[in-house]
């Protein structure tokens, strides 16, 4: 059996399992690695539970369901056009639970780095040890029960821990560690037999309202004609340059492996440009606000946390792209989901999906 693997910079990786000829879908399984971006369950595994009347999860599945949005993530949506199911988290496992359409690794708060980078930098540490390679640990650790053959946003939480510390200039300086690991990580997975790949880029953190917040740029000229952070996406562009660079070298290097970029950079900056476009407010006071939180520009405080008795939520969360200040809407999402799947923003594709994104 083939397996492809889904490498994101925000830390997530998936790999999907290629079907047998008697199975008309087109992969048999996804197994994911990441952060909040793509965590389903795991980080909820280890806090105290959320109150049932929490917004978390309210738009989709009408209770909290271990997801830092309103609903489904982008691996929600790739999972349903392929006609698989939610992927269950690692730590949610029960005894004798089939995991053969997959499971998910992906831990909020997890770095590219691992835990003791932070410790010798004197950065503060990231909010859980639960790195990319603790994932892959979990992963070698079923491997057994799902494999019988050895065929087969990393870093964003890296980048926001620096923030208080570096200006934008310095934070280049993390690039090629970054890097490092991530093409450390996917050796690892091509010596575990796999055979496709992909490897997304950043985000445009410029965008995103918390790290907006955390910056809180009185400079008019630090914003572009969209109210983005202009020097921040251009740190991340410089990035996405450096990691396409590797993915580059590595092809060279395993010509049987397919290894594809995910561009996640453009696939979500276009919601900031256009938002109506893709079914967002036109109201440009409105748009550039966090669904929920507490005040300010955006809506965001980054000592209140959104489901706090400080906070508000907006009456209709599909129409605005942030849903807290750190993570998207399900709607949001739901057009990354669909950029990768169905639109431009991979390359070479995926394979045709079974179902549409609707």
């Amino acid at each position: 059996m083939k397996i492809f693997i889904f490498f994101s910079i925000t830390l997530t990786c998936v790999f999907f399992r290629n079907v047998s000829n008697a199975n008309p879908l087109p992969y048999e399984a996804i197994f994911n690695f990441g952060d909040s971006i793509s965590d389903t369950g795991n980080a909820d595994k280890t806090h105290p539970p959320l109150p049932s009347n929490s917004p978390y999860g309210s738009t989709y599945f009408k209770h909290p369901a271990g997801r830092l949005s309103d609903g489904r993530l982008i691996i929600d949506f790739i999972a349903e056009a392929y006609g698989l199911p939610f992927l269950p988290a690692y730590l949610n496992l029960t005894k004798d639970q089939d995991i053969k359409k997959g499971v998910n690794f992906a831990f909020a708060g997890a770095t590219a780095l691992d835990f003791e980078y932070f410790i010798r930098n004197g950065v503060d540490k990231p909010a859980t040890d639960k790195s990319l390679s603790i994932q892959l640990g979990w992963f070698k650790k079923i491997k057994p029960s799902i494999c019988k053959s050895k065929e087969g946003e990393i870093g964003g939480n890296d980048i926001i821990a620096h923030l208080s510390y570096r200006n934008v200039t310095e934070l280049r300086e993390l690039v090629p560690s970054m890097v490092e690991s991530i093409t450390n990580a996917i050796i690892t997975l091509i010596e575990e037999g796999v055979v496709e790949l992909a490897v997304p880029g950043n985000f445009p953190i410029g965008c995103i309202y918390g790290v907006m917040t955390l910056v809180n740029s009185t400079q008019k000229d630090d914003y572009d004609q969209f109210g983005c952070l202009g020097s921040y996406n251009n740190f991340i562009e410089y990035y996405n340059g450096q990691l396409k660079q590797a993915i580059e070298t590595l092809r060279q290097k395993h010509t049987q492996v397919k290894i594809m970029y995910f561009d996640y950079y453009n696939d979500a900056k276009r919601l900031f440009q256009t938002p109506q476009q893709y079914g967002f407010t036109s109201d440009k006071n409105e748009i550039i606000k966090a669904c929920c939180g507490a005040s300010g520009t955006y809506n965001v405080n980054v000592n209140i946390a959104c489901g706090s008795p400080a906070t508000t939520v907006c009456l209709d969360p599909s129409k605005v792209i942030n849903w807290d200040g750190a993570h998207f809407t399900e709607a949001a999402y739901k057009q990354i989901a669909k950029g990768l799947v169905e639109g431009p923003f991979v390359n070479p594709s995926l394979k045709s999906p079974h179902f549409k994104i609707a």
